[in-house]
């Protein structure tokens, strides 16, 4: 009997633990799933690589991007589904480099830039000034490090009409940016969504947060 009993004991102790791993194995993959759905439909996280949105966004942001905003991409249909809105001019949208678009998927880059031209605008830059059919478009986010400095398309591009479901898009830092001056318009199919807040920021050269940058909206 005190064998048996042992033997019991051993066998209820496997089942507890066998079930806590069903559980627990269960609420990972609940939790993948969930994950997987929030990124693939509501919002997702990126991170600044480079300065070309400088000052509004620097190295080291990080940034939540909403993605149902412009409407769910679904495969084998060619418009957006359950949008919100359309990009406006304005908003700061990530997306995928269109000139990766031959490329694997996990070779292509994203981007992100501020709206500045809609599908049917001209644009047009005359030294560093930019025109929105025909008249001059200012934003207080624009910045121009190399002061008067002009060189080729970046400074004066001729003018240019938005074609239909494309957007024309720029940096902030308007003198460091590789944006639709260089390689041209964004097609709406590859915008994946519109930043909207700033919820992390580390600076790698004093190698602290920028806790005044945690949480702010992104204008």
């Amino acid at each position: 009997m005190k064998f048996f009993s042992k033997d019991r004991a051993s066998h209820g102790k496997s089942r507890k633990k066998k079930s806590q791993i069903r559980d627990w194995s269960e609420a990972l993959i609940v939790a993948a799933v969930l994950a997987l759905i929030i990124r693939t439909f509501f919002v997702q996280a990126f991170k600044i690589p480079s300065s070309s949105m400088e000052d509004t966004l620097l190295i080291g942001d990080h940034l939540l991007v909403s993605k149902f905003i412009y409407g769910l991409q679904v495969p084998f249909i060619d418009e957006p589904v359950l949008s919100v809105r359309d990009p406006e001019r304005g908003d700061v949208i990530v997306f995928e480099f269109p000139e990766d678009k031959d490329k694997s998927y996990f070779q292509r880059r994203d981007f992100i830039k501020r709206v500045i031209g809609l599908p049917g605008d001209k644009i047009e830059i005359r030294s560093k000034s930019v025109y929105v059919n025909g008249e001059r478009y200012l934003t207080p986010e624009a910045v121009y490090k190399d002061g008067n400095l002009t060189a080729g398309p970046r400074d004066n591009m001729p003018l240019v009409t938005v074609p239909e479901h494309e957007y024309f898009v720029m940096g902030d830092n308007r003198d460091r940016s590789y944006d639709s001056r260089f390689w041209g318009f964004v097609d709406r199919s590859v915008i994946k969504g519109r930043a909207f807040i700033k919820y992390w920021s580390w600076n790698s050269e004093t190698f602290r947060p920028r806790w005044d940058r945690i949480g702010r909206m992104i204008e």
